[in-house]
């Protein structure tokens, strides 16, 4: 049995933007003996926080590094009546072995969601929006604050853009691949094009880096096919993680589930999908989407 002073295995949940991930932190939440933590990304970045992508190896998990995010975990554990910490951060879809090398202790959940219907919530969020302060001071809060200057400057030229400049979307929103600013300025990629290489590259990394790991470790699941049988599946994942699952939590489960919202990427325009597709095409297929039913439409 787990003692009051020593670190549960954490349970991360790692997946694009927008995959789906956010609906899981809330049905994680659901569980007495779990609590859910919503993106603590400066805490991931203590090993470099001036690193301007989010790739990060388990050359990156130094001693100084583990020492300090297992602190930081422990201590959100114990805030929250030491319940079992459940992380997500889609960022760490590109730290995998960075994440393993400092839990190795600990099991994740991967989830792939069909880029089309990831594009069109993604690129509602690109788009800026007024500052939500109680975030904003959460985030302040949990940030290492030898650190906040990395991030304090990122924060103003945010808000110049939106504020001054009247921008409609943010410089870089979601996960930030190797070369995404240098792809953004030369190759004069459009938001959606560039929502669409930030999918591929997630799914990519991620796969490479899993199939090293041991699988017993790794639990991947569709989001199309979880909607679709959402308690049964949550069943196995449970089972995963070795959770309890009460009568009370499946109901609540049912109840959290939308699947009226996989069709909403049909009010992107057919120019965008045309540029979109040729990049996401070879991917989804290793994921098992079908590509010719969309070729067909696109075609008309």
């Amino acid at each position: 049995m787990s003692k009051k002073n020593d670190l549960k295995p954490p349970i991360f949940l790692i997946g694009s933007v927008r995959s789906g991930t956010t609906m899981f932190h809330h049905i994680f939440n659901l569980h007495d003996d779990v609590q859910s933590w919503f993106e603590p990304r400066t805490i991931w970045m203590y090993a470099d926080p001036g690193r301007r992508y989010d790739r990060f190896t388990a050359s990156d998990a130094t001693d100084r590094v583990k020492r300090y995010i297992r602190k930081r975990f422990l201590q959100f554990q114990k805030k929250h009546g030491n319940k079992r910490v459940m992380e997500k951060t889609p960022a760490n879809t590109l730290k995998v072995p960075y994440v393993e090398a400092i839990f190795p202790e600990s099991k994740m959940l991967y989830i792939i969601r069909e880029p089309f219907a990831n594009l069109s919530s993604a690129e509602l969020r690109w788009q800026t929006k007024k500052n939500n302060w109680h975030h904003l001071w959460v985030r302040f809060m949990e940030c290492p604050k030898s650190q906040l200057h990395y991030y304090i400057g990122r924060f103003l030229i945010d808000n110049f853009r939106r504020n001054i400049l009247r921008k409609k979307y943010f410089s870089i929103w979601g996960v930030r691949y190797k070369g995404i600013y240098k792809e953004l300025k030369e190759k004069k990629l459009t938001h959606e094009e560039l929502i669409c290489k930030q999918w591929v590259e997630c799914s990519r990394q991620a796969e490479e880096d899993l199939a090293k790991m041991d699988q017993s470790k790794i639990m991947r699941i569709r989001y199309e096919d979880f909607v679709e049988n959402p308690i049964g599946m949550y069943r196995d994942i449970a089972k995963h993680f070795d959770l309890e699952l009460t009568d009370n939590v499946e109901a609540k489960i049912g109840e959290m589930v939308d699947s009226s919202r996989q069709d909403k990427w049909k009010r992107l325009n057919k120019d965008v999908l045309r540029k979109c597709f040729p990049i996401l095409k070879d991917e989804m297929k290793k994921h098992g989407y079908e590509t010719a039913e969309i070729e067909k439409m696109l075609s008309d």
